[in-house]
């Protein structure tokens, strides 16, 4: 079937602000709030049906997931299922989280961002973005070659990051297999107390990796020096 126009009024109000991101906005570009109510005038709820379209696989972005975004502005990133033709876009069973689940993943997640480790509210050293922590839905590899959806913490800086990406599992068991006793041991201590202590070699090393040129060049310089 040929795709209607946004403006054709004939069509409920979330076929006409998904035909209104394509033919108005497009892929990869912004707009405000304001632009979005401004174009359906009277229209109760349009941002409500303008949100429904990410079950539908709609990708659009505000600032709490995009730190690059003002509060008033949101990206059309990618369209999803064509809502407009029959059968499509009624959004998948289940696909909303309860408070208990929502809750539950935290909990079990300590509270923290299990990409960057960040906590909720904590800065993230830019002096102007604070954290904010939700749950993300990730592929996983299981062990035995098939793969799940499972639910995880991410701050919404590492939800964006990490869109359509995928845990592997399986590779990181057989990574463990080939670990000396001791490493292993050590592993097993970190993953216990869920958390690592850095060495002082290690943070020497992670802080000469931020130099500039001319710094790391005066650093080896140095160093050659007291090493022959």
């Amino acid at each position: 079937m040929d795709a209607p126009s946004w403006q054709d009024t004939s069509y409920g109000s979330k076929i006409r602000v998904a035909r209104w991101l394509v033919e108005v906005v497009g892929e990869g570009n912004c707009f405000t709030k304001a632009a979005l109510q401004e174009a359906f005038p009277g229209v109760a709820q349009i941002d409500r049906r303008m949100r429904d379209l990410r079950d539908a696989g709609w990708d659009i972005l505000n600032s709490r997931n995009d730190p690059s975004l003002n509060s008033n502005e949101q990206r059309f990133v990618k369209q999803g299922e064509p809502v407009w033709e029959p059968g499509k876009g009624k959004g998948k069973p289940n696909s909303t989280l309860t408070a208990t689940q929502r809750s539950d993943v935290m909990k079990a997640d300590g509270y923290l961002c299990r990409s960057c480790g960040v906590g909720a509210g904590e800065s993230y050293g830019d002096g102007r973005t604070s954290a904010q922590l939700d749950i993300a839905r990730r592929q996983v590899k299981l062990p035995d070659g098939g793969t799940e959806i499972q639910l995880v913490t991410e701050c919404n800086r590492c939800r964006v990051g990490h869109r359509g990406g995928e845990a592997d599992l399986e590779a990181w068991l057989k990574s463990v297999e080939a670990l000396g006793p001791i490493e292993r041991k050590v592993l097993v201590q970190w993953i216990e107390a869920d958390r690592r202590a850095y060495s002082t070699l290690e943070k020497l090393w992670g802080t000469y990796r931020t130099l500039p040129a001319e710094a790391r060049e005066a650093a080896r310089y140095k160093l050659r020096g007291e090493d022959q």
